[in-house]
């Protein structure tokens, strides 16, 4: 029988164009790790062999990038983004003051970037002559953040070669390095404890079912864990697997950053969600945030034998002209009267119209205005953020595939989200909110708690590096 792994070079490379996390740099550390999973042993002594195999071999990875461009067009941007990134990095850091101190933040994409921002916000009112640099894997995140205020430089990690990580680590010269949840590249992250900076990995998770913790893998991230001076987790059970599976007896809990952020932004009054929220006055709403088609396919016609209790306010995902004028024929079809935001006047009327989000920015504000949200996305890859909602205090429904989130699961836990898997489960569920409006506080309540009980990681995290900080003066 084939061993584990055996073709899953050849598959990450056939399913890069669907997931920025799958590269010829996670298929060569396929190539030379999984098939080692069958045999723990092998796990256990082999973990330092294969780090080296992964340094000797990664110097392939621009040629092998070279060939795989021309044919995937996910690898020809990934490469042409990349093209110019020293030069380009060296006169973006050239232009700006010698730093007494810098923290180098790297995010995998836009949504481990946001764990950052309130961590960073913070650190740079605690210690105004911290210079901030931050890196990005993906292309959806670099282009979603390339213009943050609070970083000095904002660039693309480039290849994890042993030379690129070198000339990296020697141009930024951190002082501390914190790495965001997950996305580790052996190269960069050894060139960076050889740099003598701190290293950090924050809001760190190790669910059940992760990757890290299969036998052929565990030794080679025992390797990689151990370079990190402080690993601060999520939730306590990831203490506990740090510590037990992979002996870091520097993991700590702290929480996930978003929370606080999350808190603060709901606190605060947006103009935007002001002027809506007389149109939605004395009616129930739900919001639809972060909507895909499957999403839409099963939220519409649950929700349509309620219009008359229930209002719809629609944000999807993607609000490109093609998609906004699919779902506004989708709408039409079944007869249902929907308006744009961008085109609504006060004769909009919550009882018999649709609203369509189609500009970017609404969707935080909008679950001000809701009594009920379904998040979208865990009809296809993995559910959108779920915290925006619960921090407001309502209920949160979304689809079955919810494993990459743990606020997901503890909301589930906590009895303040539900999981649906079809139409007829989603309209039984929105049926029993319109007809018993105290069971929708009950569970909105519940989730607001659940929001409550984790703020303070942006605190805990921004302490240890403010000291680590003291510590290098």
């Amino acid at each position: 029988m084939d061993k584990p792994g055996k073709y899953l070079f050849i598959e990450n490379v056939r399913n890069v164009g669907n997931d920025s996390r799958l590269t010829p740099q996670s298929g060569l550390m396929s190539l030379f790790l999984l098939p080692l999973a069958d045999d723990p042993f092998i796990s256990r002594t082999m973990a330092s062999f294969a780090l080296k195999a992964y340094r000797n071999l990664s110097p392939l990875l621009p040629g092998l990038l070279r060939v795989l461009s021309s044919h995937i067009p996910k690898l020809k941007i990934f490469a042409e983004a990349r093209h110019d990134l020293f030069m380009e990095l060296e006169t973006r850091l050239r232009a700006i003051p010698k730093p007494s101190c810098r923290l180098w933040v790297h995010a995998s994409s836009v949504g481990e970037f946001e764990q950052a921002r309130p961590v960073i916000t913070e650190l740079k009112h605690r210690v105004p002559e911290l210079d901030v640099v931050v890196s990005f894997f993906s292309d959806s995140g670099y282009e979603a953040r390339r213009n943050y205020p609070d970083a000095a430089a904002v660039f693309y990690l480039p290849l994890d070669t042993p030379d690129n990580a070198r000339r990296l680590v020697s141009l930024l010269k951190p002082d501390i390095f914190m790495l965001m949840r997950y996305d580790f590249w052996p190269n960069h992250l050894e060139a960076v404890k050889r740099s003598g900076a701190k290293m950090l990995l924050a809001a760190a998770a190790l669910p059940p079912r992760s990757p890290y913790l299969k036998p052929g893998l565990r030794g080679l991230y025992r390797d990689l864990f151990s370079l990190f001076d402080a690993i601060f987790t999520i939730d306590r059970q990831d203490v506990t697997a740090f510590r037990d599976d992979f002996g870091c007896t520097q993991a700590v809990k702290a929480g996930d950053p978003r929370f606080d952020q999350v808190y603060e932004r709901q606190k605060r009054s947006d103009d935007r969600a002001a002027k809506l929220k007389p149109l939605f006055q004395g009616r129930s709403v739900l919001v639809g945030g972060s909507t895909w088609e499957p999403d839409e396919a099963i939220l519409v016609p649950a929700w349509q034998p309620l219009r008359e209790q229930l209002s719809l306010v629609l944000v999807p995902h993607k609000v490109d002209r093609p998609n906004i004028d699919r779902i506004m024929e989708y709408l039409s079809q079944k007869e249902i009267d929907a308006v744009q935001i961008s085109s609504m006047d006060p004769t909009f009327d919550a009882g018999k119209q649709v609203l369509v989000v189609d500009q970017t920015g609404y969707l935080a504000e909008l679950y001000a205005i809701a009594s009920v949200a379904y998040v979208g996305g865990a009809f296809g890859v993995n559910v959108h953020n779920t915290i925006e909602p619960a921090a407001h205090g309502i209920p949160v429904l979304f689809g079955p595939r919810h494993g990459n989130s743990p606020e997901a699961a503890g909301l589930i836990e906590t009895g303040a989200a539900t999981v649906v898997t079809g139409q007829p489960e989603l309209r039984h569920i929105l049926e029993q909110f319109v007809t018993n409006p105290d069971k929708m506080k009950s569970e909105g309540a519940k989730a607001a708690a659940f929001v409550q009980s984790r703020l303070g990681a942006t605190k805990i995290i921004t302490e240890a590096i403010e000291q680590m900080l003291s510590a290098t003066r």
